[in-house]
């Protein structure tokens, strides 16, 4: 399996270009997997449904599945830092990419998302001046803030960063296990 990761200020577009590689490599026969993390609380649940009641009731682990999906939802009874390579180890081996969005500090090889600031989207400072995990940058501002020797990716271009995807595909095999690489 393959594995990169999508790192960038929240609003930068990280999700959005997810959403547009997913079909292009789908395209390609590729079997595509996102890992993604999530800032704030979230809940794929809905109160009074059965797996709300098992959760609310003290279930630590409850799965949902059908002919169709699984989900799994895990409770953690003391606030949990995630690491992504225990993420990656529970995807579906199957999967021919996984993209993985967030996780900027992770030591996954990484597309940094850069858009310049404006009046509505206050973003940050370039992550890849400072993370030697940085493999590209996908923006489409005219100057980035730093010069680089990265292979800068057009944002507004998905066709084409999905082929330099693929061309590069060899760089983001991954095979690292959880246990090796978590606390």
């Amino acid at each position: 399996m393959k594995v990169l990761g999508f790192a960038g200020y929240s609003g930068s577009g990280k999700t959005t270009l997810i959403e547009q590689l997913i079909p292009l490599l789908r395209q390609q026969g590729l079997r595509v997997a996102v890992v993604k993390h999530a800032h704030h609380r979230f809940d794929i649940d809905h109160e009074g449904k059965d797996s709300w009641r098992h959760r609310a009731a003290g279930a630590a682990e409850v799965i949902v599945a059908s002919d169709r999906r699984m989900a799994l939802m895990r409770e953690f009874e003391q606030p949990h830092v995630l690491c992504v390579h225990a993420l990656l180890a529970q995807v579906d081996s199957r999967a021919d990419w996984v993209l993985v969005e967030g996780f900027k500090d992770s030591d996954l090889p990484k597309i940094e998302v850069w858009r310049a600031p404006t009046p509505d989207y206050r973003g940050g400072p370039a992550l890849y001046p400072h993370d030697g995990c940085m493999v590209a940058v996908a923006s489409d501002a005219t100057e980035l803030p730093e010069p680089t020797a990265l292979p800068r990716l057009r944002l507004s271009e998905p066709r084409a960063i999905a082929q330099w995807l693929l061309a590069q595909g060899a760089r983001f095999d991954y095979s690292r296990h959880a246990e090796e690489t978590c606390e």
